[in-house]
C-alpha cells in the first residue's frame, strides 16, 4: 500500500478521499524540516503547500520518493528538475485557487484606493479622520497585469466588470480577449493606475520592479504583489514609497515568510503599505478545490 505524507494543511476531505482509495495517508502538517529528512524515506509520496520547500537535500535524503504532489500553483518551493532527474513525478493543482487570488487582487485595488485599513484602524482607535481619507474610485483607472495567465485574465475580467482598462505584459502568452491590450513592460509602467503581478520567481523576473522601473511609474500608481515574494525589489519598494515616487502598495507575498528581517518589517510598517500574511489562496472553496485535485492526482499516480 502506497505511503504518502502530508505536510502542510489538506482539506479533510481530500484526505478521506486518499484513504478510500487504498493509500496510507500520514498528516504532519506542521512538520518541521529537520523532522521531514528523518522522516520522508518512509513515504512512496508528499503533499506540500507553499510552506515546505523540497530542495536537492531533501530528494537525497528519500530515495524511495516517487510523487510530490504541490497544493497550488508556484513550484518555486521545489527543485523540479532535480527531483524529475531522480525518477519522482511533480504534480500541481495550478486551476484551483485562480479565482480567490484574483479576487483578492480586486479587494486589495479597493482598500489601496479607499483608505480601507487605515480607516478601519483609525476607527478602532477613536479616530474620526473623514476629511484625511478622501479617495479615488478604480472605475476609469487603468490596470496593468504583468503575467496574464489563469489569474491575470481572472482578474482582468473583474477589472473590466469594474470599470476598468487593463493592459497586460506577457512575452509568453498571445492576447486574444476582448478589452485586455498587450504592451511592453514599458508602456505598461507609464500608464497603469494599479500594476498586479502575476509571475512566478525565476531568475528572469526575480527583482523586475526596482528602483528604474518604480521611477517610470505615475506618481499616483499601486503596486500590488500577491504572485511570489522576490519578484518586487523589496527595498525599493519601500525607498520608492518613502520618496513618494509612487503612492502605495499592497502585498501577500514576501522573501521572507513570516517576516523577519527589519528591512522587510520596516516596509510592512509604512502607512501606504497593506500587508497580509499569504492569504491568496485562503478561502474555503479554494481550499476545498485544491485539495480535491491533490487528492486525485495522487490517486491517479499511484493506480
Amino acid at each position: 500500500m502506497p505511503k504518502i505524507l502530508i505536510c502542510d494543511p489538506v482539506d479533510p476531505e481530500a484526505i478521506a478521499m486518499m484513504r478510500e482509495a487504498g493509500l496510507e495517508v500520514d498528516v504532519k502538517d506542521t512538520i518541521s524540516p529537520e523532522d521531514l529528512e528523518q522522516v520522508l524515506n518512509n513515504y512512496d509520496g508528499m503533499v506540500v503547500r507553499s510552506r515546505t520547500k523540497v530542495r536537492q537535500p531533501l530528494i537525497d535524503a528519500a530515495p524511495n520518493l516517487k510523487l510530490i504532489v504541490r497544493g497550488g500553483v508556484g513550484l518555486d518551493t521545489i527543485d523540479v528538475d532535480y527531483a524529475r532527474s531522480k525518477g519522482v513525478t511533480v504534480l500541481n493543482t495550478p486551476a484551483a485557487n485562480s479565482a480567490a487570488v484574483a479576487e483578492l487582487v480586486i479587494g486589495l485595488m479597493l482598500t489601496l484606493a479607499r483608505h480601507i485599513t487605515v480607516a478601519d484602524a483609525g476607527m478602532k482607535a477613536g479616530k474620526w479622520e473623514k476629511k484625511a481619507l478622501e479617495g479615488t474610485e478604480i472605475a476609469g483607472k487603468t490596470l496593468g497585469l504583468i503575467g496574464y495567465g489563469r489569474i491575470g485574465r481572472l482578474t482582468a475580467e473583474k477589472a473590466r466588470a469594474l470599470g476598468m482598462s487593463v493592459v497586460c505584459y506577457d512575452p509568453f502568452i498571445t492576447v486574444k480577449d476582448e478589452g485586455v491590450r498587450a504592451v511592453e513592460l514599458e508602456e505598461l509602467l507609464k500608464v497603469a493606475d494599479y500594476i498586479s503581478l502575476h509571475v512566478p520567481t525565476t531568475p528572469q523576473t526575480k527583482g523586475m520592479l526596482s528602483t528604474a522601473q518604480f521611477a517610470q511609474m505615475k506618481p499616483t500608481a499601486f503596486i500590488i504583489n500577491a504572485a511570489r515574494g522576490g519578484v518586487v525589489d523589496e527595498a525599493a519598494l519601500a525607498a520608492a514609497l518613502v520618496n513618494k515616487t509612487i503612492a502605495g502598495a499592497a502585498l501577500d507575498v514576501y522573501t521572507e515568510e513570516p517576516p523577519k528581517s527589519e528591512g522587510l518589517l520596516q516596509l510592512i510598517a509604512l502607512p501606504q503599505v497593506v500587508a497580509l500574511p499569504h492569504l491568496g489562496a485562503s478561502t474555503v472553496e479554494a481550499l476545498g478545490r485544491v485539495g480535491g485535485e491533490v487528492a486525485s492526482l495522487t490517486i491517479a499516480h499511484f493506480k
